[in-house]
């Protein structure tokens, strides 16, 4: 689907009434929006440098969880973003911060890649919560299966997923399952509810807005989802724009979710945000 020869649209609200309050500062998603697959969107980077030099602050908001933030920080940097590991939130960091904070102990079904990011918590006692990431060929019949008796045996069961994506545009280009389907499952064998750490999760969104220093009504995130990206944000007390590449499909423009503004790319709702 080529997204170039889209016009520019913007719902729900006209330019001007979507730009009646003030930008102060932008969450931004990462797959979809300033890349696809392993290749930076024509345009993405030359919107984040105007970005930067505008001054408006921003976060990288991602559900990324199949590595870490110095993992993703080096692929951002080779495609030609200039940034730095405090410009991105991941929930790796903050679901760490979270087990430590609450002296859980976890049993991980997550990406090997980033298992290394919860060595703290290796011990010899049984584990008391779950952990669910993106594992990606790791979500199998024995896997999920061993997750679920030790939930079940558990005295307080806990289960904390990064996300409640459904799909993703992965590094080839396809579409995959992500971590939501897999935490469905598991809360419908248990009769849990999962604690979401990540996107569309308002606790997330507005930690991320704790960190630049503005509040919700001053911010506006930018996403290929409209549900977990525009809705959450929207959730979340913010305005959220929705752009026409990565996971976008033209169903989503007659979703129940009306994003404040849609644009084709990236660089497109950046030159929108400053006036350009």
């Amino acid at each position: 689907m080529s997204m170039s020869s889209c016009p520019l649209r913007i719902t729900k609200m006209t330019k001007v009434e979507w730009q009646s309050k003030p930008v102060k500062g932008l969450l931004i998603d990462i797959s979809g929006v300033l890349k696809t697959g392993i290749e930076a969107i024509p345009g993405s980077v030359e919107g984040l440098r105007l970005l930067y030099e505008s001054g408006i602050p921003f976060r990288i908001v991602t559900n990324e969880s199949q590595c870490n933030v110095s993992q993703l920080l080096r692929m951002l940097q080779r495609m030609g973003f200039h940034l730095k590991a405090d410009d991105i939130f991941s929930p790796i960091p903050a679901v760490v911060e979270l087990l430590r904070k609450e002296n859980l102990r976890p049993h991980l079904i997550v990406n090997p890649s980033v298992e290394s990011e919860f060595d703290e918590f290796k011990t010899e006692e049984e584990p008391n919560c779950v952990v669910m990431a993106d594992a990606q060929e790791h979500f199998n019949y024995d896997s999920l299966n061993k997750v679920f008796r030790l939930l079940i045996d558990m005295e307080k069961p806990q289960i904390f997923t990064l996300g409640t994506g459904k799909y993703y545009e992965g590094d080839d280009g396809l579409l995959h399952l992500d971590v939501g389907p897999f935490t469905k499952a598991m809360e419908y064998a248990t009769g849990l509810k999962a604690r979401i750490v990540g996107k569309p999760s308002s606790d997330f969104f507005l930690s991320a807005l704790d960190d630049l220093g503005i509040k919700p009504e001053e911010a506006v995130m930018i996403g290929d989802d409209v549900v977990s990206d525009v809705g959450g944000a929207q959730n979340s007390g913010m305005r959220g724009i929705l752009v026409r590449t990565g996971k976008y499909r033209t169903k989503d423009e007659q979703h129940v979710i009306k994003p404040d503004a849609i644009f084709n790319n990236f660089n497109d709702a950046i030159h929108a945000i400053l006036n350009i």
